[in-house]
């Protein structure tokens, strides 16, 4: 059954994700607003990975709002570019060590629906969101492969708005990626 918290929390959610492909420094504020609407919708659904992720995305969020900002070269605002290879390599391990940890621990100590699937993705996610908030243009390629699988888990749960959202997504990732090689381009 669709809730209207789950309904609002994805129509905010993708206002916010539509702002990010135009590079409109908004998409953080509207970003806040959904996080805080879908953590109460993930923890109502048993999905504490998802849930927990929400306050790691408000930190994110935060902190993305403010390197959009001032995070540029000089203290100006931030330009779409490639992520540096080590960075590429960090946070590919950082992700592998943190959805294993999350995995076992919602395993352990929660009634998760899906831990190890949940622990994955709060993982993956994380790392698309401080992808993001660098304006590193490979995160749209981390937020299709993460929401593609989250449909399934969402599916899965019976969120079935907030399946949809995770589809429309994935359409969106793709302009993401269209939209900043122009900018990476200009």
């Amino acid at each position: 059954m669709i809730t209207p918290l789950e309904a609002a929390a994805a129509l905010t959610a993708a206002a916010a994700v539509v702002l990010t492909v135009r590079e409109s420094v908004w998409c953080w504020p509207v970003g806040l607003v959904s996080i805080a609407m879908y953590a109460v919708v993930f923890a109502q659904a048993r999905l504490y990975g998802a849930a927990g992720l929400q306050a790691a995305f408000a930190a994110a969020a935060a902190y993305g709002w403010w390197a959009w900002l001032r995070g540029g070269t000089d203290g100006g605002h931030l330009r779409v570019s490639r992520i540096p290879r080590a960075a590429a390599a960090a946070i590919a391990a950082a992700t592998a060590v943190v959805a294993a940890a999350l995995g076992l621990a919602l395993a352990r100590y929660t009634d998760a629906a899906a831990p190890h699937v949940d622990g994955a993705l709060a993982a993956a996610s994380l790392a698309a969101q401080g992808m993001q908030a660098r304006k590193w243009i490979e995160n749209w390629w981390v937020w299709i492969a993460v929401d593609v699988a989250y449909v399934g888990l969402f599916l899965s749960q019976r969120l079935p708005v907030t399946a949809a959202l995770y589809a429309l997504f994935c359409a969106l990732a793709a302009t993401g990626v269209r939209e900043w090689r122009r900018s990476l381009s200009a």
